[in-house]
């Protein structure tokens, strides 16, 4: 072989190398993808808004700082107006346009819809606004996560906290007639009784505005010591409470996650005093101890309160990130099993704040919360009880 045929293979070969590492450096530099059914607009837009800044807020976080093992998390989200069919559409369209590796959906019935599709394709780790207790099942929902206690949780810790200030309290659930509101009530009948609790009555009323006077006869009848409201996000809890107080009752009135948070109850006015409920985040304005990323959120938005979904997305984008993390600490692809295998790696895990205790996630859900109650002179939810961590 003559000295120039050589000359020009040792080229090619060096050519050939060279675009090798190349591919391979691509390959390593690909964005990590967090696709988002948010609802911007429609009846949910007071939480996706919040969400949607939460989860660009850590998203900036996280690629300031150098991004996931050197490669860009890069968020895409598409609104769906809160509306299951517009949600299927956004997740094809964004799963058709991007490698999507995690996944933001808006609702319970999105969840239930696209899970299937999760399954078949393997490839995508997903959370989202719901809390429904069916999707706290790993066997059921493989690729699911809930970002906190779910429903069932929620009351659970509301309940843990009422028989430690009142053992053998009588109590009232009221609910709406949906999916969402009659979801715990089963098991927190259950829970109760074996907390030695008593569950006087039951009341469930259509969701949103609506005449509650005849049961508010039937609450004031039945004098529970606490009154526990699930299914709502604020209509007619307001309506209940004002006019339970006219009446003379002393119930302390509770709530859960999509009723707590500040801006919210204080819509209430003069009747949110004294509210209580179980929020499984910090509050924006919560000063207490060492907390490092609630320091980041109040430096990116001085002065300007962000909502308790903000603080959803943004440990949401979180948990996703560490799972990603570890899934490419371990060498392994991010793909929906190993994400979700790593998630479950995480023990007494420090959120820098939001959760004000280290956190454990064993299967679907995060079971810890706190319980607050609101002072309408300060207008703030403060703090009522220690971090609460269901076994």
């Amino acid at each position: 072989m003559s000295i120039q045929r050589r000359s020009v293979l040792s080229a090619v070969a060096l050519a050939a190398s060279a675009l090798a590492t190349t591919g391979s450096a691509w390959a390593q530099a690909e964005d990590i993808v967090l696709g988002g059914s948010i609802p911007m607009t429609g009846v949910f837009a007071f939480a996706g808004i919040g969400v949607n800044a939460g989860i660009q807020d850590y998203v900036k976080i996280v690629n300031d700082a150098g991004g996931i093992k050197g490669r860009k998390l890069r968020y895409v989200p598409e609104d769906t107006g809160y509306k299951v069919d517009a949600s299927v559409a956004a997740f094809k369209k964004i799963t058709s346009q991007n490698k999507v590796h995690l996944y933001y959906g808006d609702s319970t019935g999105f969840a239930k819809t696209i899970n299937p599709e999760l399954e078949r394709s393997g490839q995508i780790l997903m959370a989202g606004a719901s809390f429904a207790t069916e999707i706290n099942d790993p066997k059921k929902y493989p690729y699911q996560f809930l970002v906190g206690p779910d429903y069932t949780e929620m009351i659970g810790i509301l309940l843990k906290h009422i028989a430690k200030v009142k053992p053998g309290a009588k109590l009232a659930f009221v609910y709406s007639d949906s999916e969402f509101g009659r979801d715990p009530i089963d098991e927190s009948r259950a829970g109760a009784k074996k907390l030695g609790l008593t569950v006087a009555v039951e009341i469930m009323t259509p969701p949103g505005s609506v005449d509650v006077s005849g049961e508010v006869i039937k609450l004031r009848r039945a004098d529970p010591d606490f009154t526990i409201f699930h299914g709502y996000v604020l209509a007619p809890i307001p309506e209940f409470v004002i006019q339970a107080k006219k009446l003379g009752m002393k119930s302390q009135f509770m709530g859960t996650f999509w009723t707590m948070d500040n801006s919210m109850v204080m819509k209430m006015g003069e009747a949110a005093d004294g509210f209580m409920g179980v929020m499984p985040f910090r509050y924006y304005y919560d000063t207490e101890g060492k907390s490092p990323m609630l320091d980041k959120i109040r430096a990116l938005h001085p002065n300007e309160y962000q909502s308790a979904p903000y603080m959803q997305g943004f440990l949401t984008a979180m948990l996703m990130t560490e799972a990603a993390k570890r899934t490419l600490d371990a060498g392994k692809p991010l793909d929906g099993k190993n994400l979700k295998a790593a998630l479950n790696t995480i023990k007494n895990f420090d959120t820098g704040g939001i959760i004000g205790t280290p956190i454990t996630i064993k299967g679907n859900s995060i079971p810890v919360g706190r319980i607050y109650k609101a002072d309408v002179k300060q207008q703030k939810m403060l703090p009522a009880s220690d971090w609460i961590t269901l076994e």
